[in-house]
């Protein structure tokens, strides 16, 4: 009896079924990831329409949207008024908590420092973004707050680029309109 090459055929096609398990699972959170960073960009497209800046947010607990958000500085008057921060804040309201560590939370435009601070504090635990923010991006770009170690919390896992070239389009459409009739204040 043969059993040591019978054991060597099932474990390379259980190793075969693993990696095609992976694999679609893999092509899954991509597909979401690009579903939600779309509901990123409608949320970003009604900035847009009140000529904020279009920078959208959405906050995603077990597949559910519980927080949006787009940038509300300009009418508001409020520096804190960036897209991550107002779907951070209706998403605690939303789950009558703040700690948001079962979330995760998707924008179009890599955080600043702020909105990586309050990322950090909320407990976010992955974090999506579009397109990079090479003069102000605080995940990578200029720095990395939601990861450093030095922080008692970090974010699990932080994904770049989805969507990028959507999302970075819509930033240059507008700047490039805005430059061209500049009907706000203080700039």
């Amino acid at each position: 009896m043969q059993l040591k090459p019978l054991t060597d055929f099932y474990a390379g096609r259980f190793a075969l079924f693993k990696a095609r398990i992976f694999v679609f699972l893999k092509g899954l959170v991509m597909v979401n990831d690009q579903y939600y960073m779309k509901l990123a960009l409608e949320e970003a497209k009604k900035a847009l329409a009140i000529e904020e800046v279009p920078i959208g947010a959405v906050v995603i607990c077990k597949d559910k949207v519980v927080g949006r958000g787009y940038n509300f500085k300009e009418r508001a008057h409020d520096p804190t008024g960036h897209a991550e921060i107002i779907a951070l804040r209706d998403a605690a309201n939303n789950l009558a908590s703040w700690r948001l560590d079962q979330c995760q939370l998707y924008v179009t435009v890599e955080p600043c420092p702020m909105c990586a601070g309050a990322i950090v504090q909320a407990r976010i635990k992955r974090l999506v973004y579009g397109a990079a923010d090479p003069k102000a991006g605080a995940t990578g770009s200029l720095y990395n707050l939601v990861e450093d170690e030095r922080f008692n919390h970090q974010v699990t896992e932080l994904k770049g680029g989805v969507l990028a070239e959507e999302c970075r389009d819509l930033l240059k459409g507008f700047f490039n309109s805005l430059r061209k009739t500049d009907t706000r204040k203080g700039g």
